[in-house]
């Protein structure tokens, strides 16, 4: 009798399961997510008896944890230079601190730096490069600097006749698209080209936006190669295997970066200088009576000298909030409207963050934020109108 009704029960329940799956709108898979990194039998015959350059940092790596460096070296590859982003190439520097040149200490290879005054690789850094290789993990914000360096890494292949070789990961944030698009008089290296905060495509396929709408100089286009992600869609929630950079040390950081890292050109701590950076958020001119969380910014590993330093800021802790599918304003809406300094409450870096003087123009006139999200419709329709030519999952 309790065998026939396990019975029933198991047949009730897997008969049941796809109407479950779909009433939850979470996608699940059997099969792992290959990254274009492990997915190694596509590259490996193109490096092959190739001197190679690669821009990559310690989001580089396989499955297993092998950094794609010490792999391709196992292989007998010839790589004759490392090239590094924002960062550095093992991650450790600040949000904007200087990356000097120097040499691998495990491998001795050179590093190059591609952050501060020389962005985009020079003639005589590429003169003993056959082909370059690119592997960083993005999380998809326009102003997440790692696709800036992409653009000029392009921009040199093609100058130079380099073929590029893009080793694609899964967006974190891959499904969502929302915020303004950049206008062309903000551009900078935190946003270089025409699209939303959230943009989600893999870098892969924004390489292939890059190519296609001639964003490079002299509308110039490399030779481009994606290597694909295998059992990958962008409905798919992904974990990545290490932090992106200092101050994102998590998914949770990495979902609600886009939305909190507004607050970067504001009197607004996002937590830096605290083990919960990008998850909480917090200034000495919000007021206790309204915002019962505090923290107290000190320096630590990714933020030597953090904004509000030994000072106590009173906000916001969402390191337990749920996960966030739009660009979310309200956070930003509130700290303004309660902020006692509302005249220094914005700075300039608000306005490349942004790529738009309207959206601080709208918070300090009071607009709604669901006036603000019309605002963005029209030229959010265009460009995924237009990105839909390069995606590949």
């Amino acid at each position: 009798m309790v065998l026939a009704f396990s019975l029933f029960f198991i047949g009730v329940y897997c008969n049941s399961l796809p109407f479950l799956l779909k009433k939850s709108n979470v996608k699940f898979t059997l099969t792992p997510i290959i990254t274009g990194t492990d997915n190694y039998e596509k590259y490996l015959p193109l490096l092959k008896n190739k001197k190679v350059g690669i821009v990559t940092n310690q989001t580089g790596i396989l499955t297993d944890k092998t950094h794609l460096v010490d792999f391709l070296l196992v292989k007998k590859i010839n790589i004759k230079t490392i090239f590094a982003p924002e960062h550095g190439f093992r991650g450790t520097a600040d949000a904007g601190e200087a990356i000097v040149d120097g040499k691998d200490l495990k491998t001795g290879l050179p590093i190059i730096s591609l952050y501060g005054d020389n962005k985009k690789p020079k003639i005589a850094q590429l003169a003993t490069i056959d082909i370059m290789v690119f592997d960083l993990q993005d999380v998809g914000a326009r102003f997440y600097t790692y696709i800036s360096s992409l653009h000029y890494v392009m921009e040199a292949c093609a100058e130079n006749g380099i073929p590029l070789l893009i080793l694609d990961r899964p967006n974190p944030n891959g499904n969502i698209i929302d915020g303004p698009l950049l206008e062309k008089e903000f551009t900078s290296f935190v946003g270089m080209h025409p699209i939303p905060i959230l943009h989600g495509m893999t870098i892969g396929e924004y390489g292939k936006m890059i190519n296609g709408q001639k964003w490079l100089k002299n509308g110039a286009q490399c030779k481009l190669t994606v290597v694909p992600c295998i059992n990958y869609d962008r409905k798919m929630e992904y974990n990545i295997l290490i932090k992106p950079s200092p101050n994102l040390p998590n998914d949770q950081s990495i979902n609600l970066y886009a939305s909190l890292c507004l607050f970067e050109g504001t009197t607004v701590s996002v937590g830096r200088g605290t083990e919960t950076q990008f998850q909480i958020f917090g200034s000495p001119f919000l007021s206790k009576e309204k915002f019962d969380f505090s923290f107290t910014p000190k320096p630590n590993f990714g933020a030597k000298d953090p904004m509000h330093n030994g000072i106590v800021c009173f906000g916001e802790d969402l390191t337990s909030y749920k996960k966030l599918h739009q660009l979310e304003l309200k956070w930003l809406i509130k700290a303004y409207q309660n902020t006692t300094e509302k005249t220094e409450f914005f700075n300039s870096f608000f306005t490349k963050l942004a790529g738009t003087r309207k959206l601080q123009t709208q918070i300090e006139s009071g607009v709604s934020e669901g006036k603000i999200r019309q605002s963005w419709q029209k030229d959010l329709t265009a460009f995924k109108k237009m990105r839909s030519k390069y995606l590949i999952y």
